[in-house]
């Protein structure tokens, strides 16, 4: 995960999505995110309510600086997070960087 840790996303407009060998291979690298549709989720649970907004806030900070935003689904003490990218149709290593630096942020407001 740090080697996706230390990575900024970039644009992949005119790229074709990555391969399902290469999804698979980067799915080793995030812990709990699945391939769903075009996409890659994840669902986090927390404590409470004051805990999955304190990660939705840091989440939403960290994928404006990345110019690469997830979709969420927001409840009491839980945030489904799911990663494509649209400007090409399916999955880039953009998702895996955002999807590695969310599981880094969790573990600061877990």
């Amino acid at each position: 995960m740090s080697a996706l840790l230390n990575q900024k996303c970039r644009s992949r407009t005119g790229q074709p999505p990555m391969s399902d060998t290469a999804i698979r291979d980067h799915l080793d690298q995030v812990s709990g995110w699945r391939v769903d549709t075009g996409s890659i989720e994840k669902t986090f649970t927390f404590t409470d309510f004051h805990a999955t907004i304190s990660f939705v806030t840091g989440l939403a900070w960290i994928c404006n600086a990345e110019d690469h935003h997830p979709e969420l689904l927001v409840t009491y003490s839980r945030c489904v997070v799911r990663f494509s990218t649209h400007s090409i149709g399916g999955i880039s290593i953009n998702d895996f960087v955002c999807a590695a630096k969310a599981d880094a942020l969790v573990a600061l407001v877990g």
